[in-house]
């Protein structure tokens, strides 16, 4: 496992809620309000939040290897994409003029991104934004902002899809949520949904674990809560172990997909205090 995996004491819930807000703004100014300012999270962990303040249009930059774990392994390989279909490419996820750009190419090849950081109970939020360069075929790629966890066991250790959408810029904000579970029985998830917003331009979106909930952010205003949902067949939702951030553009359909970029103006972790995690 990489980075560091912090552990807390464990508080399980007894029940399962979500609360989905609809929202009506459509854009997105740069000065739009981020969950971080509202909820006075404090400094993002430096180490392990990226500006993306390097890279050009003339020099695109790999992300930085120190935070970040490239598609294939290491700079110009691949290996397989999301269910086998195409390729994750390191070539197709760079730093350009200050923002990370991933793209999504009409055979299949696109991009993928994982933190080297993980914890137990946090804060993620990123500002982000998607589109597609192609015209419709019915064969969009998916973008999406998950916590994956660091075992790499799923569902077992459950996969928090904090933005889940099936195409880019869409106007609806979607997430799955996965309870931790065995693989021998159906998807547990909790699924929320929030429309009127404009996801081909920019957002910020965050995510807030702790040992009593999850909840979710779009400009500030939270979307979505769960807590609890314990039985026979899982652990409660917030009851997965330490994960981590992975930036991912995803195929679902081999080749002869829509082409799309997805990008991030800037992405940022958050530690949880003590205090605050025995709420």
């Amino acid at each position: 496992m990489d980075g560091r995996h912090r552990t807390r004491h464990l508080a399980v819930g007894l029940g399962a809620a979500a609360l989905t807000m609809t929202l009506t703004a459509t854009t997105a100014p740069h000065s739009a309000s981020t969950a971080a300012e509202r909820y006075g999270w404090g400094e993002p962990l430096p180490a392990w939040s990226d500006e993306f303040g390097y890279g050009s249009e003339a020099g695109p930059a790999v992300p930085d290897r120190a935070k970040w774990r490239l598609a294939g392994g290491g700079p110009g390989e691949c290996w397989p994409g999301h269910g086998d279909n195409g390729r994750r490419c390191d070539a197709n996820t760079r730093v350009v003029g200050g923002v990370l750009r991933m793209t999504g190419e009409a055979d299949g090849d696109t991009g993928w991104l994982a933190s080297r950081y993980g914890q137990k109970y946090g804060r993620w939020e990123a500002r982000v934004r998607s589109r597609a360069t192609a015209p419709d075929n019915g064969r969009p790629y998916h973008p999406l902002l998950i916590l994956w966890p660091d075992s790499n066991e799923h569902p077992e250790d459950g996969e928090y899809d904090y933005l889940e959408n099936g195409a880019p810029g869409e106007r609806c904000a979607e997430a799955f949520l996965h309870y931790p579970h065995p693989q021998d029985v159906p998807v547990q998830q909790e699924h929320a949904r929030t429309c009127g917003v404009d996801l081909s331009r920019w957002h910020n979106v965050a995510v807030e674990w702790t040992p009593g909930h999850l909840r979710g952010f779009l400009d500030g205003e939270e979307w979505f809560r769960f807590s609890g949902g314990a039985n026979a067949d899982r652990d409660c939702i917030q009851c997965a172990p330490s994960m981590h951030q992975t930036i991912q553009l995803d195929n679902f359909h081999g080749d002869g997909l829509q082409s799309a970029v997805y990008e991030v103006d800037w992405a940022r972790v958050y530690d949880l205090p003590d205090e605050e995690g025995v709420r």
